[in-house]
């Protein structure tokens, strides 16, 4: 579909196309969260075993916990299958108004976005995570509390912390994309920078205890996975200037010929 086309689409024609596109992707979701049901066994015996702490026991406290847990891992499952998925789709929905250097460059960014998403659950899950539980455990302790866990709030807990962060890292793929096809810049993002530090400082304080080591231990990496997009995006940013200049350099001397001519 070429530039043209994009322009002579109506507005309902382009509602149809989001819409089939958001089928697509609630679809590879079921088909995910249909595969989280066949392994969610084995994820979690294995998170049950590697718990903070040592033969823990996990209790019901409802009629609906246990296939609660199984809706839970099935729909986290169904989120990592299908998030590289969904990327694509996104892809596909603003390929026809982009350049054919642009579709190349931005296609390329898919790949990575499993992995960085991998990246966010280790990190969530074996820094942020003990930070919170430990800190929430002692607190039950000083004030002489027995802990009984509840098998949907420990995963509950688990799950609210992992994904988000988890899908905070997408952040470097989402910038250089938009800066691919125009929507964001270096120059803006550098602008933002306030904003941005104040919302991922805020994150890293809800999601972790209320001292300033845990802030720091969250807060930073994530201010940090900012700058690395600030800095991917320049980089991707002066490709695009380069190619431009390199292209209005080539236009200038064949219009020079042709005067010539």
């Amino acid at each position: 579909m070429t530039g043209q086309q994009v322009d002579d689409m109506t507005v309902w024609e382009h509602i149809g196309e989001l819409r089939k596109r958001i089928f697509y992707i609630l679809i590879v979701l079921v088909l995910g969260m249909i595969l989280g049901f066949i392994v969610t066994d084995p994820i979690y015996n294995y998170l049950i075993t590697i718990a903070p702490v040592k033969d823990m026991s996990f209790h019901a406290f409802s009629m609906w916990d246990a296939i609660g847990i199984y809706m839970k891992f099935a729909f986290v499952i169904g989120l990592i299958v299908g998030l590289p998925f969904t990327f694509y789709q996104v892809w596909l929905f603003v390929r026809p108004g982009l350049r054919e250097i642009e579709r190349k460059g931005t296609v390329q960014y898919i790949p990575f976005v499993l992995l960085l998403f991998l990246a966010g659950v280790a990190f969530s899950y074996y820094v942020v995570f003990p930070l919170a539980f430990n800190f929430t455990t002692d607190m039950s302790k000083h004030m002489g509390l027995v802990e009984t866990y509840g098998v949907t709030q420990y995963f509950s807990f688990l799950f609210n912390i992992i994904i988000p962060i988890s899908l905070l890292f997408e952040l470097p793929i989402v910038i250089m994309f938009l800066t691919k096809i125009r929507i964001v810049n270096p120059k803006r993002l550098r602008k933002m920078r306030r904003v941005a530090y104040f919302a991922l400082i805020f994150i890293g304080v809800v999601i972790t205890p209320p001292d300033l080591i845990s802030d720091s231990l969250v807060a930073i990496p994530l201010i940090l996975l900012y700058e690395f997009s600030v800095w991917m995006s320049s980089i991707v940013y002066r490709k695009q200037l380069a190619r431009e200049q390199a292209w209005e350099e080539e236009f200038e001397q064949e219009d020079l010929q042709n005067q010539d001519a």
